[in-house]
């Protein structure tokens, strides 16, 4: 991947960290954008420090924020002039049940997981259009596949990511632009470690996954690299899903 110019949301901390990590690892010059300031910059410096001669940049954003994602295309614009790679990376959640919802949140975790994705990867889409390895990557989850326990919102948000990633795919191949996405199972994020520091709560993941371990947020990352390397340039509208066999375990 030397040379790409490679974009990733929600990049200070856990899946989004990891890409970065595994991108500069292969060459990629890497934009990261999160909303905590310190936490970004820091892990910048890390970065900084392992890669001391590609070209790690950080920007804090709330890539909700219209005029926010507005200024970091115009400062990508400015610096690098286009883009090869995006990895749309931000997501939250809060697990409730169904009933529980307002609206407040249930609008606030479609901005946060597929809107912004949705209108950062459509901004993008001229600079894409230039490269000749141009690939979207959508990190969303086996929870948009079947029922789990994070929530009917959160699912829906991912189920919708899936859908968004097969269109792309087929209305932007024409221009060269491959989509994909990766589905996460119970990964070691801070995100996850909210129900999964619950021993009981672990236990009961564990006990539905074949492989009997959580993922790691390299293997989410490494598999998030692949899509975008020239060695899947035949993949595109596909779900990887790096979910430890919970996937196909109906009964076990």
């Amino acid at each position: 991947m030397d040379g790409y110019r490679v974009l990733i949301t929600g990049a200070s901390k856990g899946i989004g960290a990891a890409v970065a990590d595994v991108m500069l690892e292969r060459g990629a010059q890497v934009w990261l954008v999160a909303r905590g300031e310190q936490d970004l910059q820091q892990y910048a410096d890390q970065l900084n420090s392992r890669y001391p001669d590609q070209t790690v940049v950080a920007t804090a954003v709330d890539v909700i924020n219209a005029t926010e994602r507005a200024a970091l295309l115009e400062d990508i614009g400015w610096r690098w002039g286009g883009l090869d790679c995006l990895v749309n990376n931000v997501g939250s959640n809060i697990r409730l049940a169904a009933n529980d919802y307002s609206e407040n949140i249930y609008r606030r975790l479609f901005e946060t997981n597929l809107d912004s994705a949705f209108f950062l990867t459509q901004s993008c889409y001229s600079w894409l259009r230039e490269s000749s390895t141009a690939s979207v990557v959508n990190i969303a989850s086996v929870a948009g596949l079947a029922h789990m326990r994070s929530g009917v919102v959160y699912g829906m948000t991912k189920a919708a990511m899936l859908q968004m990633t097969r269109n792309l795919a087929v209305e932007w191949a024409e221009d060269g632009i491959r989509v994909n996405a990766v589905a996460p199972w119970y990964t070691d994020t801070p995100l996850a470690r909210q129900v999964l520091d619950d021993a009981e709560y672990r236990d009961a993941v564990l006990a539905r996954t074949p492989m009997q371990r959580i993922g790691s947020a390299q293997e989410m990352a490494t598999a998030t690299a692949f899509l975008c390397m020239p060695a899947a340039g035949y993949v595109t509208g596909q779900c990887l899903s790096v979910d430890g066999g919970v996937g196909i375990n109906l009964f076990s």
